[in-house]
C-alpha cells in the first residue's frame, strides 16, 4: 500500500500523497467496506491508467479523512456538477472541504475541517512553457523570461495557479488576471520547497494566500493551499 506520506498541515487540514503501483483493481480492494459499489458506479467510463488515478485519489482521501476524523464514518467523495469534488454521506463532518489531483503515478488530498483548501500535483513537461503566455500575466511572463526558468519552473507556476484556482471554488476565472502570483518564486531548481505569495481578484474585491510547494519525486511538482476560515476581501 503505497501511502507515501501524510502530513498534519493543522489541527483541521491534513494532506495526502500516493506513491500509485495499483492497478485499477487492486485499488478498488482498498476502499471502505461498503463503499466499493458506490464508487463502481461513478467510475469514469475511461481506460485503466485513467481509471486507477481516480481511484487511487478516492483511497487516498479515505486515508486522509481517518487520520483527520479518526473513528468516523468513512464520507464518499462525490464530484458536483462542474466536477468539483465534495464529500457527501453520513461520514461527512459539517463544512469539510477536499481537493484532489493525481497525474502520473502520483495522487494528492487535502481535507479540511472547514474554510477552503486546493491541491495540485503535475508532471513536469514542456507543455506549461509553451502556453505560458495564455496562463501567466504579463509581468509574470517577463519575470519568468528573465530568469533561467526551466519547464520544473513554469510547472510550477502552472500547478500555483491551479490550487488557487480550486481554493476559489468558482468556474470562470481568467489565470493571467484573477490568480496572480506576487512576487514570482526563484527558479524551482535553486529552491525545491517553499511558498509563493498570491492574490485572487474576484468581483467582491481581492484576497491573499500563500501557495507551498514541492517535489514529492523527481519529475513532479506539488502545490497547495489551505485556510481554516474565508479571509475578508480587500476592496
Amino acid at each position: 500500500m503505497p501511502l507515501h506520506r501524510l502530513l498534519r498541515l493543522s489541527p483541521t487540514a491534513v494532506l495526502g500523497l500516493w506513491h500509485r503501483t495499483e492497478t485499477a483493481a487492486a485499488l478498488g480492494a482498498l476502499l471502505p467496506a461498503g463503499a466499493g459499489a458506490a464508487y463502481a458506479a461513478l467510475l469514469p467510463a475511461a481506460g485503466p491508467e485513467r481509471q486507477a488515478q481516480w481511484l487511487a485519489g478516492r483511497v487516498l482521501a479515505h486515508a486522509v479523512a481517518a487520520a483527520l476524523w479518526p473513528g468516523a464514518p468513512a464520507p464518499l467523495v462525490q464530484n458536483d456538477a462542474t466536477g468539483r469534488p465534495y464529500l457527501a454521506g453520513p461520514g461527512r463532518p459539517a463544512g469539510a472541504v477536499v481537493s484532489l489531483s493525481h497525474s502520473g503515478a502520483w495522487a494528492a488530498a487535502l481535507l479540511t475541517a472547514g474554510g477552503r483548501a486546493g491541491v495540485d500535483v503535475e508532471v513536469v513537461r514542456d507543455k506549461a512553457r509553451r502556453i505560458a503566455p495564455k496562463f501567466l500575466s504579463a509581468a509574470e511572463l517577463a519575470a519568468a523570461q528573465a530568469g533561467p526558468a526551466d519547464d520544473a519552473h513554469y510547472t510550477l507556476l502552472w500547478s500555483a495557479k491551479e490550487t488557487l484556482y480550486k481554493l476559489a471554488a468558482r468556474r470562470g476565472l481568467i489565470f493571467k488576471q484573477q490568480l496572480l502570483l506576487e512576487p514570482l518564486p526563484e527558479p524551482f531548481a535553486a529552491a525545491p520547497a517553499g511558498e509563493i505569495p498570491a492574490a485572487l481578484h474576484l468581483a467582491e474585491g481581492q484576497t491573499r494566500h500563500r501557495v507551498c510547494y514541492s517535489q514529492p519525486a523527481a519529475g513532479y511538482v506539488l502545490t497547495y493551499c489551505w485556510e481554516s476560515e474565508v479571509p475578508a476581501f480587500i476592496h
